[in-house]
């Protein structure tokens, strides 16, 4: 079985969101899916696997299996066009729990098609304000984070966040982000999710979903560029459409091997 290490949302190597993608021979049970990405020990496995002409995707972090990953999808997608298992040209339609995601290549790019995530504002609970130690913006809450807006980049940057009490909040992770003070990008973020079994995502596509639309609104402006603010960082283009948000970024091949188990 065909086994690559894939950096995502950055086109340098010790950057951006490494991956493995593993492209199944045969579909395999979710136990033994689950011990494969406990013993790469990656933020994300993504596991491929293709029957009844349709190629099938499903993500596990070390401790987990996820609904939904944008940097395993775009590394799955730059996996099958490296390795000629799609023409280039062609698009990639995944069949997922979280239903079907779509790429394409754009100019060196990989673009992904991800549902549009809405959230609302909501009183903070004195758990998450404690777990930040920071004085928010705004508060939002979608169907899997909380979002949090606070003053400035710098803000974002220092956070050090407790992330045992992040731990004890009913959603998937932690959005903090601000509004960036260089014209380069016109926000930046940072992803607390140990509900994964990741304390701090080095960059997270999904999470993107909710802040395009939510600094679509701020910025009066339906194509952003984003910077994640992680010890590894990385970019991504986002572009917000009705229903849709339209997620883009690089990759780059770190090693590649055979899985022998």
């Amino acid at each position: 079985m065909k086994l690559s290490v894939i950096n995502t949302f950055t086109d340098q190597e010790f950057s951006g969101n490494p991956a493995a993608v593993c492209y199944l021979c045969e579909e395999k049970e979710s136990i033994w899916m689950q011990k494969v990405a406990k013993e790469i020990n990656l933020p994300t496995t993504a596991f491929i696997h293709f029957s009844n002409n349709k190629y099938h995707l499903r993500w596990f972090t070390p401790s987990t299996e996820i609904p939904i990953c944008g940097h395993g999808t775009l590394a799955s997608s730059y996996f099958l066009w490296k390795k000629g298992i799609v023409d280039p040209k062609q698009s990639i339609i995944f069949q997922t729990k979280s239903g079907v995601l779509k790429a394409h290549l754009r100019d060196g790019w990989v673009q992904l098609k991800f549902p549009t995530i809405h959230e609302r504002k909501v009183t903070a609970p004195d758990l998450l304000l404690k777990a930040l130690d920071v004085k928010p913006v705004y508060i939002g809450k979608s169907k899997l984070d909380y979002l949090v807006e606070v003053e400035s980049e710098e803000i974002v940057r220092n956070l050090k966040p407790n992330i045992n009490l992040i731990a004890q909040l009913p959603v998937r992770g932690v959005i903090v982000t601000s509004k960036s003070n260089t014209e380069e990008f016109d926000f930046i973020s940072r992803f607390f999710s140990p509900a994964q079994g990741i304390n701090e995502d080095y960059v997270n596509g999904s999470s993107h979903c909710c802040l395009g639309p939510y600094w679509m609104n701020k910025l009066d402006k339906a194509d952003l560029i984003a910077y994640q603010a992680s010890d590894r960082n990385g970019i991504l283009k986002v572009s917000v459409l009705d229903n849709d948000v339209l997620l883009s970024g690089k990759a780059v091949t770190i090693f590649e091997g055979k899985l022998t188990i």
